[in-house]
């Protein structure tokens, strides 16, 4: 059969029913340079593995993009995963993605615990009951993916404690949080690999320096992130630094690693957020142009492998940590002040100051309003016993009056007989 169709076309050409020969070519052209282009944009495959059965895992930002697929494959390999969300263990939604995650990966060691980054106290509440344990507990990687920014065009926001918002969710609330975790980061036996996964973006090289202060008139949702970006690159190498200093009981070298990871450009909630400025008409042109966004932007799975590179490759621990990731291997920084010592001491000196009078204006407020509370529930206990106290009061005034009342009724029921018997009796003649 296909003898013979080779021979008819060669000899009388190709049948009318068949396409264009040119037309099929540039058709199979375009769309072998489409699959090309798009293979190409959505980066490196991580193809490293390890063993993560029994591994302790605490993950922020676990519940969305790039942060759910992390935590996906990180049950997926058997570890323990703890996922550090802003809503309470008891959500609908919180309870029904655990759920789908453990079925999904066949790992019912999925756990969630309440931290809300935007607020220092709640990060301190969680990270003191986490060290607050003898022995201490087994943590064996901390991936802090959690991020938030300002759509462009927006205005400046602030926390209910009065830190911008970028800034500290971003930036502080992780200075923080591995600032407690410390102890329980160093406490770990020298055989066991300890990593601290830090996310960060290609934005903070047009960050203003740090020692910059940025003014009100000049602030812009842009400048907010690349600059909260540049401070958690700042941090982590200075972290590492802290880390290397601390000399262990057992006088073997610190075993545990920080790595930065630039996950590349990748179609996440946040990103949609910025290009579609947080308005219903950005969301109409982003979905009107998808294409060039699926086209030039990573998906989440993509935008993941990197930090799945720096979660299991077994040689990056042999080296010194505080290292940049980017498309599965070590890359430079783009800046040289990331790596500049004093500017790391200002900020770090900067960021506990500020965390030790947000947190003690935060003490007050919460005494305060203890305080207040307190009387609230004592002026309320009072006016019940008040209320009781009259109440009891006019029970007795009312019984007292029902029963005087009683004792009339029968005073005249009384007389009243007693004048109807006197009236009765037969005069004298």
């Amino acid at each position: 059969m296909p003898l013979p169709f080779i021979a008819a076309a060669f000899l009388e050409g190709l049948p009318a029913w068949v396409p264009d020969p040119w037309l099929m070519l540039k058709a199979g052209s375009s769309l072998g340079a489409l699959a090309v282009a798009k293979r190409y944009m959505s980066g490196a495959m991580c193809i490293a593995e390890r063993d993560m059965h029994g591994r302790v895992v605490l993950i922020t930002g676990g519940t969305s993009g790039i942060g759910a697929v992390t935590a996906f494959e990180l049950a997926q390999r058997g570890a323990q995963v703890v996922l550090l969300t802003h809503l309470p263990p008891s959500d609908p939604f919180l309870v029904e993605f655990v759920d789908d995650m453990r079925e999904r990966t066949g790992n019912d060691l999925v756990y969630a615990e309440q931290v809300d980054l935007s607020s220092l106290h709640s990060v301190r509440q969680f990270a003191t009951r986490w060290i607050d344990n003898a022995p201490p507990r087994r943590l064996d990687m901390v991936v802090l993916c959690a991020a938030t920014l300002t759509p462009p065009g927006s205005k400046r926001t602030e926390t209910p404690e009065g830190v911008e918002t970028t800034w500290m969710v971003n930036y502080l609330a992780n200075f923080h949080l591995l600032g407690i975790l410390s102890p329980a980061i160093r406490a770990q036996p020298f055989d066991r690999d300890v990593r601290i996964i830090l996310p960060t973006c290609s934005a903070y090289i047009s960050s203003p320096p740090l020692d910059l202060v940025i003014q009100d008139k000049d602030w812009t949702p842009g400048k907010a992130y690349a600059r909260s970006k540049l401070a958690l690159m700042v941090f982590a190498k200075a972290y590492q630094k802290h880390l290397d200093a601390y000399k262990r009981p057992d006088e073997l070298p610190m075993n545990a690693r920080v790595f930065l990871v630039d996950p590349g450009f990748t179609r996440t909630p946040g990103s949609r957020r910025w290009l579609t400025r947080g308005s219903l008409w950005g969301l109409i042109l982003y979905m009107v142009f998808y294409a060039f966004s699926w086209l030039l932007m990573k998906s989440a799975e993509m935008g993941a492998q990197s930090l799945l590179w720096a979660m299991l490759e077994e040689s990056l621990i042999r080296d010194g940590g505080g290292k940049l990731v980017k498309e599965c291997m070590v890359v430079d920084c783009a800046r040289r002040d990331v790596d500049d010592e004093a500017v790391a001491k200002k900020l770090w000196e900067a960021s506990d100051k500020l965390i030790e009078r947000v947190e003690k204006e935060e003490a007050l407020k919460r005494a305060k309003g203890k305080k207040e509370q307190e009387k609230r529930e004592e002026d309320a206990k009072n006016a019940e016993q008040v209320e009781e106290l009259e109440s009891l009061l006019n029970t007795i005034k009312n019984g007292q009056q029902a029963k005087e009342s009683q004792k009339s009724k029968s005073n005249t029921a009384g007389g009243g007989k007693k004048q109807k018997s006197s009236s009765s009796k037969p005069t004298a003649q």
